[in-house]
């Protein structure tokens, strides 16, 4: 992989809004040819793949691939995106419960730009298996710092949403 790779990697999928569900296919062909080009069962190329059948609709042939990808060694800033994901595909499918076991040790992670992001599709995961209040609960605290005002409201609403009521 090189700079001139991941800048036309980046050009496809900057150009993803012109490929409407006609031309699905299309795109996925183009992310194809570029998976094509690095060694086979190259990580990366394998989770390009991934997001391009995810991207277009099809979660059931995103999961093995992102699976895949984090088996042959993905790692950084993919990795962490390969497990967000996977786990929102892992819930499209029907598979929720996978959905929060890969993604609740990511909470205690090192914070980056994309804890927002497993927050919010844990909560979803939580939300299809019935713990709507959880995934309320992880949505509003991922919500309070973002706020102009309220945050200390919001986030001691959330925590009240999870917390045992007093007896």
């Amino acid at each position: 992989m090189n700079a001139d790779w991941e800048q036309r990697v980046a050009e496809v999928w900057n150009s993803f809004e012109a490929y409407e569900e006609d031309r699905a296919a299309e795109f996925r062909a183009l992310i194809d040819e570029l998976a094509a080009e690095l060694p086979e069962g190259d990580p990366r190329g394998l989770f390009e793949r991934a997001c391009a059948f995810d991207s277009t609709g099809h979660s059931d042939r995103a999961v093995p691939l992102y699976q895949e990808a984090l088996e042959r060694g993905l790692g950084g800033y993919h990795k962490q995106r390969a497990v967000i994901q996977l786990a929102s595909s892992l819930r499209n499918v029907g598979r929720a419960d996978e959905g929060v076991a890969l993604l609740t040790p990511e909470l205690a992670g090192p914070p980056n730009e994309l804890d927002d992001a497993v927050r919010a599709v844990l909560a979803l995961c939580l939300a299809d298996l019935g713990r709507e209040r959880e995934g309320l609960a992880l949505v509003l605290g991922t919500l309070a710092p973002h706020l102009p005002r309220y945050q200390r409201s919001m986030a001691r609403y959330a925590r009240a949403l999870v917390e045992p009521v007093p007896s």
